[in-house]
């Protein structure tokens, strides 16, 4: 009789088909159960019935080149695509000066860089990015959009200003701005001194129980009664302080609330440990507050890009405002005119929204990879 013992393991089997690659993923997420089966089935049907038109309307029947609105009215079962192609500078800049439009491209391509640089997170020095972004860069954008007559550069009055740059200058002063002001004035909400609270939580409340309409209207009309009237500032900086201020309300209960999350022993570790108050809120409170409530203050700077279109409201031409007064040339008038513009503004907000919140998502998983190791 012979025997045989095994000096090396069984070679291990491949998972079942159904539980490894993209069949694994469609059974977790779409086939899970009957109802998930139902839904994605009705959902596919849905796409099926509205997808090929949308294409064809967008694509096929569309027109693509056309000197005015002639072929665009004889052709009314596409987009007219050839006027957004003939008003594209338009949509872009506004009434800005085409001779000094380079400014505006010039004030894009350094923020886009600038932006890159402090959202990559393994860019180098990132510090340096933030300094030059927060401090260097909006002076820089400031003199190259306005103008400084010793430097050269014409003035450019901000009436003339519109378009998408206008929409981008909006959504990232609000943006930035905000988010300071906010955690300045949810730190207040928790303070201890009465005034300091009593102050923030009137000024939190008022702001949000208003439109964001009624804020831009009372900026655009009472700030120039608390400034002299050599300083009165124009429509497109008022605009700017209604939006911030707004923003901020709304940025602080985000902050507050991840302040409440963190548990009582990170307070008391840092106090064991001699931390100050403004020390202890640096470095260890407020980091972990803002990492919990990234969801939230990205879903407000998503609004915010979004609100922006409010703006033509108070006079100031916005990327939809062009849109708008870019239809009123009557060469172009047509029936297909008004829905390929509106589609080609839903696509351009559709992608800033979105690209913001696949960042977020990112963001999300990388800082709660650290958390678990």
């Amino acid at each position: 009789m012979t025997a045989f013992v095994r000096d090396a393991p069984e070679p291990l089997l491949p998972p079942p088909l159904l539980s490894r690659g993209a069949l694994a993923w469609l059974r977790a997420n779409l086939f899970s159960g009957v109802g998930s089966t139902l839904l994605t089935l009705v959902f596919v049907a849905l796409v099926l019935w509205l997808a090929p038109p949308l294409i064809r309307w967008a694509t096929v029947d569309a027109v693509w080149f056309a000197p005015d609105g002639a072929l665009c009215r004889a052709h009314q079962d596409g987009a007219c695509w050839a006027f957004i192609a003939q008003k594209f500078n338009f949509l872009r800049y506004g009434s800005y000066p085409i001779a000094e439009r380079w400014r505006v491209d010039v004030v894009e391509a350094i923020g886009a860089v600038l932006i890159v640089w402090l959202l990559w997170p393994a860019a180098p020095r990132r510090g340096l990015g933030a300094l030059l972004f927060f401090v260097a860069y909006p002076i820089l954008a400031f003199v190259l959009l306005r103008g400084a007559a010793p430097l050269g550069l014409p003035v450019i009055d901000t009436g003339l200003w519109g378009g998408v740059f206008v929409s981008l200058l909006t959504a990232l002063v609000g943006i930035v701005f905000s988010l300071p002001l906010g955690v300045l004035l949810a730190l207040g909400r928790r303070s201890t001194l009465p005034v300091v609270r009593l102050a923030s939580i009137i000024y939190i409340e008022f702001v949000r129980g208003v439109p964001f309409i009624a804020v831009l209207f009372m900026t655009n009309n009472m700030l120039p009664l608390f400034l002299p009237p050599d300083l009165s500032p124009d429509f497109l900086l008022r605009a700017l302080v209604g939006t911030v201020l707004f923003a901020a309300a709304y940025m602080a209960e985000e902050v507050r609330g991840g302040l409440q999350s963190i548990n009582k022993g990170q307070f008391e570790g840092a106090m064991a440990l001699g931390l100050n108050m403004r020390r202890m809120m640096m470095l260890i409170i407020l980091p972990q507050a803002l990492t919990l409530v990234i969801p939230g203050i990205v879903n407000n700077f998503i609004g915010l890009f979004k609100d922006t279109t409010l703006l033509a409201a108070v006079g100031i031409f916005d990327f939809l405002g062009t849109v708008d007064n870019a239809m009123k040339d009557s060469a172009w008038a047509g029936p297909t005119l008004t829905s390929t513009s509106y589609f080609f503004a839903g696509a351009f907000y559709f992608v800033f929204c979105y690209g913001m919140s696949r960042y977020s998502l990112f963001m999300e998983r990388r800082l709660a990879a650290g958390r678990k190791r």
